[in-house]
């Protein structure tokens, strides 16, 4: 496998980085592919295996783990397993374009180790822990204790911000997204334009 770039974006759940990635895929202006993670969990909603995750079983994905099918894998709750296929890297690589990753914060650390230089790691953060409260209520998607779990899991995830290349606040998503398009251009580089 030829490595190319990768762009990282990881950040407690409720910090805007699924939205601050998707701005970037539809405003950055430079061939790039959005990596599908590999988990355990059901799937929810409307999501399509191979499109929003790939599906697994946690006997398949333990196979997957012991054929070291993966740049980096975590069990992110019990039971709950979440990783990066090589095949993902290997097929946006394969077709020129910059990898990019929407993961969780440990699941960044972990790829950016893997990766080394040829990534670029961002840590969004929210402006506070009471912001991202509101921001998790207002989701309405989490009864309260989970909502409680996840910002016990945030508080442990802020104390990594430090292990990313980048911090990037997110107060005013509009303000995020703009910032991310310039910080993303900047790493890749006018040669990777088309």
């Amino acid at each position: 496998m030829t490595p190319g770039k990768a762009v990282i974006f990881s950040a407690p759940s409720g910090s805007g980085k699924t939205t601050i990635v998707r701005h970037l895929l539809e405003h950055v202006g430079l061939p790039m592919g959005f990596s599908v993670s590999a988990t355990t969990r059901a799937p929810r909603g409307t999501e399509q295996n191979g499109v929003d995750y790939h599906f697994y079983s946690l006997e398949e994905f333990q196979s997957l783990v012991a054929e070291d099918a993966f740049v980096e894998w975590e069990e992110v709750y019990p039971g709950k397993c979440y990783g990066t296929l090589k095949s993902e890297l290997q097929r946006m690589w394969s077709a020129g374009e910059v990898a990019l990753f929407d993961v969780d914060v440990e699941g960044g650390v972990a790829l950016k180790e893997a990766l080394g230089e040829a990534a670029l790691s961002i840590f969004v953060q929210p402006p506070s822990l009471a912001v991202l409260r509101e921001r998790l209520e207002n989701r309405g998607t989490d009864a309260p204790e989970v909502i409680e779990e996840r910002l016990a899991k945030a508080t442990r995830e802020l104390a990594y911000a430090d292990r990313f290349d980048v911090v990037l606040v997110n107060d005013v998503l509009a303000t995020a997204c703009d910032e991310a398009v310039r910080t993303v251009r900047g790493f890749v580089g006018e040669t990777a334009l088309p």
